[in-house]
Protein backbone atom coordinates (compact mmCIF):
# COMPACT_ATOMS: atom_id res chain seq x y z
CA UNK A 1 0.00 0.00 0.00
CA UNK A 2 1.36 3.42 -0.97
CA UNK A 3 2.55 5.55 1.95
CA UNK A 4 3.26 9.28 2.22
CA UNK A 5 6.93 10.06 2.78
CA UNK A 6 8.30 13.53 3.64
CA UNK A 7 11.99 14.22 3.07
CA UNK A 8 13.66 17.55 3.80
CA UNK A 9 16.80 18.40 1.86
CA UNK A 10 15.60 15.97 -0.78
CA UNK A 11 17.22 17.51 -3.86
CA UNK A 12 20.72 16.05 -3.51
CA UNK A 13 23.01 13.72 -1.59
CA UNK A 14 21.51 11.46 1.06
CA UNK A 15 18.13 13.17 0.81
CA UNK A 16 17.84 12.59 -2.92
CA UNK A 17 18.86 8.94 -2.49
CA UNK A 18 16.10 8.48 0.10
CA UNK A 19 13.55 10.15 -2.18
CA UNK A 20 14.54 7.87 -5.05
CA UNK A 21 14.46 4.71 -2.94
CA UNK A 22 10.92 5.26 -1.66
CA UNK A 23 9.71 6.26 -5.12
CA UNK A 24 11.14 3.08 -6.63
CA UNK A 25 9.34 1.07 -3.96
CA UNK A 26 6.01 2.58 -5.01
CA UNK A 27 5.43 5.28 -2.40
CA UNK A 28 4.39 8.94 -2.64
CA UNK A 29 7.20 11.33 -1.71
CA UNK A 30 7.04 14.97 -0.68
CA UNK A 31 10.51 16.42 -1.19
CA UNK A 32 11.41 19.78 0.36
CA UNK A 33 14.43 21.83 -0.66
CA UNK A 34 15.44 25.35 -1.65
CA UNK A 35 15.74 24.41 -5.34
CA UNK A 36 15.09 21.56 -7.74
CA UNK A 37 18.71 20.40 -7.44
CA UNK A 38 19.23 16.90 -8.87
CA UNK A 39 15.54 15.96 -8.95
CA UNK A 40 14.79 16.83 -12.60
CA UNK A 41 15.08 13.25 -13.82
CA UNK A 42 12.95 11.88 -10.96
CA UNK A 43 10.28 14.53 -11.56
CA UNK A 44 9.98 13.38 -15.16
CA UNK A 45 9.85 9.70 -14.23
CA UNK A 46 7.62 9.91 -11.16
CA UNK A 47 5.43 12.94 -11.91
CA UNK A 48 2.38 11.34 -10.24
CA UNK A 49 4.24 10.24 -7.11
CA UNK A 50 6.55 13.16 -6.33
CA UNK A 51 5.55 16.52 -4.90
CA UNK A 52 8.44 19.01 -4.78
CA UNK A 53 8.09 21.91 -2.38
CA UNK A 54 10.57 24.79 -2.28
CA UNK A 55 11.30 26.39 1.07
CA UNK A 56 14.40 27.73 2.82
CA UNK A 57 14.59 25.86 6.11
CA UNK A 58 17.18 28.25 7.54
CA UNK A 59 14.18 30.56 8.03
CA UNK A 60 11.69 29.65 10.74
CA UNK A 61 8.82 31.23 8.84
CA UNK A 62 9.49 28.92 5.87
CA UNK A 63 9.55 25.88 8.15
CA UNK A 64 6.23 26.85 9.68
CA UNK A 65 4.66 27.67 6.31
CA UNK A 66 5.78 24.33 4.88
CA UNK A 67 4.40 22.28 7.76
CA UNK A 68 1.08 24.17 7.54
CA UNK A 69 0.89 23.56 3.78
CA UNK A 70 1.49 19.83 4.17
CA UNK A 71 -1.00 19.57 7.04
CA UNK A 72 -3.68 21.24 4.92
CA UNK A 73 -2.96 19.22 1.77
CA UNK A 74 -2.38 15.70 3.13
CA UNK A 75 -4.38 13.67 5.62
CA UNK A 76 -1.52 11.49 6.87
CA UNK A 77 2.27 11.20 6.99
CA UNK A 78 3.87 7.77 7.40
CA UNK A 79 7.57 8.64 7.25
CA UNK A 80 9.34 11.90 8.05
CA UNK A 81 13.02 12.23 7.22
CA UNK A 82 14.64 15.34 8.70
CA UNK A 83 17.67 15.50 6.42
CA UNK A 84 18.14 19.19 5.56
CA UNK A 85 21.30 20.56 7.10
CA UNK A 86 24.56 22.37 6.55
CA UNK A 87 28.21 21.83 7.46
CA UNK A 88 30.50 24.83 7.78
CA UNK A 89 33.95 23.91 9.11
CA UNK A 90 35.56 25.98 11.78
CA UNK A 91 36.49 26.21 15.43
CA UNK A 92 34.48 27.78 18.21
CA UNK A 93 37.25 30.32 18.80
CA UNK A 94 37.49 31.54 15.22
CA UNK A 95 34.21 30.84 13.40
CA UNK A 96 32.87 33.77 11.44
CA UNK A 97 29.90 35.69 12.81
CA UNK A 98 26.65 33.99 11.82
CA UNK A 99 28.09 30.50 11.28
CA UNK A 100 26.73 29.28 14.61
CA UNK A 101 23.29 30.78 13.99
CA UNK A 102 22.96 29.30 10.48
CA UNK A 103 23.97 25.78 11.51
CA UNK A 104 21.74 25.83 14.57
CA UNK A 105 18.84 27.08 12.43
CA UNK A 106 19.14 24.36 9.78
CA UNK A 107 20.49 21.46 11.81
CA UNK A 108 18.34 21.65 14.94
CA UNK A 109 15.71 24.43 14.90
CA UNK A 110 14.28 23.34 11.52
CA UNK A 111 13.73 19.68 12.46
CA UNK A 112 12.37 20.75 15.86
CA UNK A 113 9.72 23.10 14.49
CA UNK A 114 8.97 21.02 11.40
CA UNK A 115 8.39 17.86 13.41
CA UNK A 116 6.19 19.75 15.87
CA UNK A 117 4.11 21.03 12.98
CA UNK A 118 3.60 17.57 11.48
CA UNK A 119 3.00 15.63 14.71
CA UNK A 120 -0.80 15.86 14.47
CA UNK A 121 -0.62 14.03 11.12
CA UNK A 122 2.01 11.55 12.27
CA UNK A 123 0.10 10.61 15.44
CA UNK A 124 -3.00 9.68 13.45
CA UNK A 125 -1.47 6.36 12.39
CA UNK A 126 0.56 3.73 14.22
CA UNK A 127 3.93 2.32 13.14
CA UNK A 128 5.04 5.56 11.53
CA UNK A 129 8.72 6.52 11.49
CA UNK A 130 10.73 9.69 12.02
CA UNK A 131 14.32 9.52 10.82
CA UNK A 132 16.63 12.33 11.94
CA UNK A 133 19.81 12.40 9.87
CA UNK A 134 22.47 13.09 12.45
CA UNK A 135 26.21 12.51 11.99
CA UNK A 136 29.17 10.96 13.75
CA UNK A 137 29.57 14.58 14.87
CA UNK A 138 26.54 13.81 17.06
CA UNK A 139 28.57 11.39 19.19
CA UNK A 140 32.09 12.84 19.10
CA UNK A 141 33.83 16.17 18.74
CA UNK A 142 35.99 17.29 15.81
CA UNK A 143 38.60 20.04 16.11
CA UNK A 144 37.26 21.61 12.92
CA UNK A 145 33.65 20.82 13.72
CA UNK A 146 32.81 23.81 15.91
CA UNK A 147 29.14 24.70 15.96
CA UNK A 148 28.34 21.86 13.54
CA UNK A 149 29.14 19.32 16.25
CA UNK A 150 27.07 21.31 18.74
CA UNK A 151 24.05 21.31 16.43
CA UNK A 152 24.34 17.62 15.60
CA UNK A 153 24.70 16.67 19.28
CA UNK A 154 21.46 18.58 19.83
CA UNK A 155 19.73 16.68 16.99
CA UNK A 156 20.64 13.38 18.65
CA UNK A 157 19.14 14.71 21.88
CA UNK A 158 15.97 15.70 20.05
CA UNK A 159 15.73 12.19 18.61
CA UNK A 160 16.05 10.55 22.03
CA UNK A 161 13.37 12.75 23.59
CA UNK A 162 11.00 12.25 20.66
CA UNK A 163 11.44 8.50 20.90
CA UNK A 164 10.11 8.54 24.46
CA UNK A 165 7.32 11.04 23.80
CA UNK A 166 5.97 9.15 20.77
CA UNK A 167 6.26 5.64 22.19
CA UNK A 168 2.62 5.69 23.42
CA UNK A 169 1.53 6.45 19.84
CA UNK A 170 3.54 3.51 18.44
CA UNK A 171 5.55 5.95 16.35
CA UNK A 172 9.20 5.04 15.85
CA UNK A 173 12.05 7.55 16.01
CA UNK A 174 15.52 6.78 14.71
CA UNK A 175 18.69 8.86 14.87
CA UNK A 176 20.66 7.96 11.74
CA UNK A 177 24.36 8.54 12.44
CA UNK A 178 26.35 8.22 9.20
CA UNK A 179 30.08 8.61 8.89
CA UNK A 180 31.83 9.85 5.75
CA UNK A 181 29.37 9.69 2.86
CA UNK A 182 30.31 10.94 -0.60
CA UNK A 183 28.18 14.02 -1.18
CA UNK A 184 28.89 17.56 -2.38
CA UNK A 185 30.62 18.29 0.93
CA UNK A 186 33.40 15.85 -0.04
CA UNK A 187 33.48 16.45 -3.80
CA UNK A 188 36.77 18.37 -3.65
CA UNK A 189 38.55 15.74 -1.58
CA UNK A 190 41.69 13.98 -2.84
CA UNK A 191 40.54 10.74 -1.25
CA UNK A 192 39.20 8.00 -3.55
CA UNK A 193 35.42 7.59 -3.60
CA UNK A 194 35.92 3.98 -2.52
CA UNK A 195 36.89 5.34 0.89
CA UNK A 196 33.39 6.74 1.39
CA UNK A 197 29.91 5.34 1.74
CA UNK A 198 27.42 6.15 -1.00
CA UNK A 199 24.19 8.06 -0.30
CA UNK A 200 22.38 5.01 -1.68
CA UNK A 201 23.87 2.90 1.14
CA UNK A 202 22.20 5.12 3.72
CA UNK A 203 18.88 5.11 1.83
CA UNK A 204 18.82 1.32 1.57
CA UNK A 205 19.52 0.88 5.29
CA UNK A 206 16.82 3.40 6.23
CA UNK A 207 14.30 1.63 4.02
CA UNK A 208 15.13 -1.77 5.52
CA UNK A 209 14.79 -0.29 9.00
CA UNK A 210 11.37 1.09 8.09
CA UNK A 211 10.19 -2.30 6.78
CA UNK A 212 10.54 -3.72 10.31
CA UNK A 213 8.52 -0.91 11.91
CA UNK A 214 5.66 -2.98 13.33
CA UNK A 215 7.75 -4.97 15.80
CA UNK A 216 11.10 -3.21 16.15
CA UNK A 217 12.39 0.33 16.52
CA UNK A 218 15.99 1.04 15.63
CA UNK A 219 16.61 3.96 17.96
CA UNK A 220 20.13 4.84 16.81
CA UNK A 221 21.71 3.68 13.58
CA UNK A 222 25.49 4.17 13.41
CA UNK A 223 26.87 3.59 9.90
CA UNK A 224 30.53 3.95 8.95
CA UNK A 225 32.57 3.23 5.80
CA UNK A 226 33.93 -0.30 5.53
CA UNK A 227 37.48 0.88 6.30
CA UNK A 228 36.41 3.15 9.13
CA UNK A 229 35.64 6.85 9.30
CA UNK A 230 37.86 9.65 8.06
Amino acid sequence: MQKNIVVTGGSKGIGKAIVEKFLKEGHFVISISRSIGDLKELIGEYSDSLDCLFYDFSKKEDVMSCSAFITNKYDSIHVLVNNAGVFLPGQIGNEEEGVFELQMALNISAPYYFTRGLLPLIKQKTHNYIFNICSTASIMGYTNGGSYCISKHALLGLSRVLRLELMPYQTNVCAVIPGATYTDSWSGSDLPQSRFMKPENIAEIIYTTWLNREHACVEELLIRPLQGDL
